[in-house]
């Protein structure tokens, strides 16, 4: 006697999918925490830039938006690091394109420690 054939979402998964599965997982993860990462180095970069730029309270939470913002202009780190730039020069503040580079890679690690450690 034959069994009739199970519908396919029915089916037992097969060790290819269970390891599918786990590195379409791993990778959306990673690609969160990467966002999260980003969000709160912005955040920390906007709070370091605002206090060079003589800005506080109110001021400085509007340019830490900003900064978050600039974020979205487009893909990787150069819309932030042009923004900060160009505020610098506007404002005199004497940091170098190294010295801004710096700090955008310390607050990454920073940011990305902080969520790995749940705060």
């Amino acid at each position: 006697m034959r069994r009739a054939a199970l519908p396919e979402d029915m089916l037992p998964m097969t060790t290819f999918d269970d390891r599918k599965n786990t590195a379409e997982n791993k990778f959306a993860h990673d690609a969160e925490l990467l966002f999260k990462a980003h969000a709160r180095r912005n955040k920390l970069l906007g709070l370091w830039a605002a206090t060079l730029l003589g800005k506080a309270g109110a001021d400085a939470d509007a340019y830490v938006k900003e900064v978050i913002a600039s974020d979205f202009e487009e893909s990787g780190d150069e819309d932030v690091f042009r923004k900060l730039r160009k505020d610098f020069d506007a404002a005199g503040v004497a940091e170098s394109d190294d010295a801004i580079r710096r700090q955008m890679q310390a607050l990454l690690g920073q940011a990305t420690s902080e969520i790995q450690q749940g705060r």
